[in-house]
């Protein structure tokens, strides 16, 4: 029978967003007899009702909530109301993601220690190290079955993977493979192994790709100890005169508002809207926002320096059949400063669907050189570029100066500008991404722009001093002890790989701590 908890019930544990950090850390809890009740904005869309159509599954799944793109990135020409492409449902964007799970290096986490001071870069060292993390990180690829770690094997190689992976081999790359993905290569944990289908955005109709809401999620769910409210958008965290966190207030699926209690509230909606939520939160105590006595909530966003380079070839490729992301080179994400940028970044399969492709390739584009591109679609080949950018304080979620929302809240204006390292970096990458295909044949390569973010990261940042950021090693904010952080706004930097395994290693010690804390006494 599912759990309900009463809205006047002060004791539980409030998680708003049930996503890689939400979702997990709400199963964590619930497995350790703790109340929680997580409240997700979307609605509850289970896998079987996932639509192998690119622009169906987009209106299915996204978050298309009204928000703003600003600064010098081509996002406010292109997608200015599509900053970030991520997801609105339960599951929250472990629905989307491609599965990529890969631990920050050793020097990702102290970058202003390895890299010094850089000019328009607000780099700060974590207030942890990967020897800190790393048992987190054994928990969340056992829990996540990731591919090559406890055994598992890798994911078989698709088409557009052996092209890459002759491209590597020609370049003199040495550690290339199908990569370690959070994507079943057997049957495990209940769920049937990958099929290759080839929609790994549009959510796996299989559960063979690990996402919140159908692994942690329904674990939780089954102690008893979760109730998952969707259609519940919060809208403000309330605080009492003493400043501590006493619940929060969220529109019902009827748009009706309603006001649940809480002990603690952990604030887990990305980092586009997790800022908002805190700015959105403003009080006579907490003019600012709550938890922003630094002045950093909303500040040094970042997104990951992307880009893709796709290669047409005599004969076809298919590259849209197989996992999306299964194939990795590692070799260029170190840091190595004599490239001409500081830290590293990996280049990584990908295949667009032809609707997609057609509106990514290069908006607004048409004539003889676009046409031709996707006539050539079946002998594409095509990767990714993920890539370390820099924090910097002027790129920021803030709260748009008059649009609203449907509950008459500011909506948020994602600013952003490409810092001269990221730039560097990412033509870097185009040009091995072009000589890594014309080495194997292409007859023609093109690098394409940054799509919408898919890695939203570091609005809501640790740090060691209150001063420098908004939570303390534990995602507890600096500012009042029974409110945290718990997805990637956390994040201090961002490091060249995909954020999703370090949320949820952070959420599993974040579990802990706050269990610890509880038992306590101390929130």
């Amino acid at each position: 029978m599912a759990t309900n908890y009463e809205l006047d019930d002060d004791g539980v544990v409030v998680i708003i967003g049930s996503g890689a950090g939400g979702g997990t850390l709400g199963n964590e809890l619930a497995q350790k007899g703790i109340d929680v009740v997580i409240l997700e904005a979307g609605s509850r869309i289970e896998f079987d009702e996932f639509i192998n159509d690119e622009w169906d599954s987009f209106a299915q799944l996204s978050w298309g909530d009204l928000r703003t793109a600003s600064g010098g990135w081509r996002l406010a020409k292109d997608f200015p109301n599509l900053p970030a492409w991520i997801v609105k449902a339960v599951g929250g964007t472990t629905t989307h993601w491609a599965g990529a799970s890969l631990r920050f290096r050793d020097f990702e986490f102290k970058t202003l220690t390895h890299y010094g001071k850089i000019d328009g870069a607000n780099l700060l060292d974590w207030p942890i190290s990967l020897a800190d993390l790393e048992p987190y990180y054994e928990k969340a690829e056992d829990k996540m079955g990731v591919t090559r770690t406890n055994g598992i094997e890798g994911l078989p190689g698709n088409n557009n993977f052996k092209v890459f992976a002759a491209g590597a081999a020609k370049l003199g790359y040495k550690d290339y493979h199908t990569g370690r993905m959070a994507i079943n290569s057997a049957e495990r944990d209940g769920r049937m192994a990958c099929q290759q289908t080839g929609f790994c955005f549009q959510g796996c109709k299989w559960g063979a790709k690990w996402s919140t809401l159908y692994t942690e999620i329904p674990k939780g769910e089954a102690t008893g100890k979760l109730e998952v409210r969707p259609n519940s958008h919060v809208i403000q965290i309330e605080h009492d005169a003493a400043g501590k966190v006493t619940g929060v207030v969220y529109a019902d699926k009827d748009g009706n508002l309603q006001r649940q209690k809480a002990r603690i509230v952990c604030v887990a909606g990305n980092s586009i809207e997790s800022p908002r939520l805190l700015l959105n939160s403003a009080s006579s105590m907490f003019p600012d926002g709550l938890a922003n006595s630094s002045g950093q909530v909303g500040k040094n966003y970042m997104r990951h320096t992307t880009g893709s380079v796709y290669a047409i070839f005599e004969k076809p490729v298919h590259m849209y059949r197989g996992t999306t992301m299964a194939g990795i080179i590692q070799d260029e994400s170190r840091n190595d400063p004599s490239r001409g940028f500081v830290g590293g970044y990996e280049l990584e399969t990908l295949s667009l669907g032809l609707p997609f492709m057609a509106a990514f390739l290069n908006p607004g584009a048409w004539g003889r050189s676009f046409a031709s591109a996707l006539d050539a679609y079946e002998n594409m080949a095509g990767l990714w570029i993920v890539g370390e950018d820099m924090p910097q304080e002027q790129n920021a979620v803030k709260l748009h100066p008059e649009l609203k929302d449907q509950y008459g809240m500011p909506v948020a204006d994602v600013w952003f500008t490409d810092h001269p390292n990221d730039i560097a970096m990412r033509n870097h990458a185009y040009r091995q991404g072009q000589a890594l295909y014309e080495a194997v044949g292409a007859v023609r390569t093109f690098p394409t722009p940054p799509y919408p973010s898919t890695h939203n990261l570091g609005t809501n940042r640790m740090s060691e001093k209150p001063s420098d950021g908004v939570v303390n090693k534990w995602g507890q904010t600096h500012d009042i002890n029974n409110l945290f952080v718990s997805d990637g706004s956390q994040f201090t930097t961002g490091a060249a790989v995909n954020p999703t395994l370090t949320i949820v290693a952070l959420a599993i010690r974040q579990a802990d701590y706050i269990a610890q804390e509880m038992a306590a006494g101390n929130i």
